[in-house]
């Protein structure tokens, strides 16, 4: 008996043995019959990202983009954070004094599993984000940092501008093309605080990924 991926690999030869040698994917057409972009005015689209995201029980602002520096202050300040996790390429300006922050060195060097654990939280931007599902789409860009950044702090504090935010998912895949297939960059896709389920249904959060998500939708 062979290993599991040989068993899988060989199932996939069966299956695929009648394709030609030389057919490739983009030459067989296939159907899309579905959406692929929404219909539903701008302010329609924030306000039901809003209202999903809330209900995967993160924590939902909506804020003035004048008031974002003052808004991320006050974030950080109910939550006690004192060492903060800030990627490269955040603007400076949502950076409050009196924090000590924690960055990636600009030699390579970069902040140790134990040195993100230690701290209080994280601060990011984001990539996108998906009103069909209450999804924020992380792409590793700037002001995202690497994943290990936004999945080991406990505390996720997510500013998601207005203008990012699209109706559907196949909006975003699109829109995502260019940071996967030309940069090789890696996506995260987050819908609410990490949490699981064990086989007895006991709910535990903060397994995978921080246990308390905050988002501020700034227009």
């Amino acid at each position: 008996m062979g290993t599991a991926r040989e068993t899988i690999l060989a199932r996939i030869r069966r299956a695929t043995r009648d394709v030609p040698a030389a057919e490739k994917p983009e030459d067989v057409p296939v159907e899309r019959g579905y959406l692929t972009e929404g219909a539903d005015a701008r302010e329609a689209v924030v306000d039901r990202f809003a209202e999903y995201v809330a209900e995967y029980k993160a924590t939902v602002h909506r804020v003035d983009e004048k008031d974002l520096p003052r808004v991320i202050a006050e974030a950080l300040e109910r939550r006690g954070v004192e060492k903060l996790v800030i990627p490269a390429g955040l603007p400076g300006e949502w950076v409050p004094e009196g924090v000590e922050t924690l960055r990636d060195g600009e030699d390579g060097s970069q902040l140790t599993n134990g040195d993100l654990d230690g701290s209080d939280g994280v601060l990011t931007g984001c990539s996108l984000g998906i009103a069909q599902t209450g999804t924020i789409v992380l792409d590793a860009g700037a002001g995202q940092g690497r994943r290990a950044l936004t999945l080991v702090p406990d505390y996720h504090l997510c500013v998601v501008k207005e203008d990012q935010i699209v109706d559907l998912l196949p909006e975003a895949i699109a829109q995502l093309k260019g940071a996967v297939k030309d940069a090789g960059r890696a996506v995260t896709f987050i819908s609410g605080p990490s949490a699981t389920s064990d086989i007895e249904l006991n709910r535990v959060e903060g397994v995978h990924g921080p246990r308390t998500l905050e988002v501020l939708i700034s227009g």
